[in-house]
């Protein structure tokens, strides 16, 4: 079954846990604890994305987050005379690292997580945060033949696999698979900025 597929035929608890498992994955681009999302995963577990434990729980890890990666999205400055806020942006998405894009979209990610989750909105939030990610490994990449992206597809696949044939059961193994694809791209960040000292 495709990602698609698997996505479209999910349930809330396979939903927040294919978001989940996707930020999960891109933690290291926002500077964060490997244990950060653990408390979420721990929701997931008790009974699900609803009640008061996901939103409590997603507050603290946004603050947590946030005060390892204060940083903003950069964005384009403004500029004065015809033409000049076109030319800015164009400079300014120039001057934006690979690195840089990943890691806004990882903030997206963690920023526009459901707060209150109900099934439409993690379905719109688990396909964001899909396309993200496969986005974030593709900047990463350094080969044409892209197996951060493929890699990461088998692991968004897996997880959501596993959710659809095991139901809470297959939340310690999405865990696993999330936390396989974290160390891939923790090792990834970490030699990407040696090469660039």
């Amino acid at each position: 079954m495709s990602l698609v597929d698997l996505i479209a035929q999910a349930d809330e608890r396979g939903l927040a846990a294919s978001g989940l498992a996707c930020l999960d994955r891109c933690v290291p681009l926002l500077g964060g604890d490997d244990e950060v999302l653990r408390p979420l995963w721990s929701s997931l577990a008790d009974g699900g994305a609803d009640g008061d434990a996901w939103g409590e729980r997603l507050a603290k890890a946004r603050a947590e987050l946030d005060s390892a990666d204060p940083s903003a999205a950069p964005g384009p400055a403004p500029g004065s005379g015809p033409g000049a806020e076109a030319e800015a942006e164009t400079e300014t998405e120039a001057s934006v690292s690979d690195e840089d894009r990943a890691a806004a979209l990882a903030r997206r990610m963690l920023g526009t997580a459901p707060d209150d989750p109900c099934a439409s909105a993690l379905r719109a939030w688990a396909d964001a945060c899909s396309a993200a990610a496969l986005q974030i490994h593709r900047l990463l990449d350094v080969t044409a033949d892209g197996p951060l992206v493929a890699a990461e597809l088998r692991r968004q696949v897996a997880v959501l696999e596993l959710l659809a044939g095991r139901g809470a059961g297959g939340l310690r193994p999405a865990l696993e698979v999330s936390t396989e694809g974290r160390r891939v791209l923790r090792a990834v960040v970490s030699r990407r900025a040696r090469g660039r000292s």
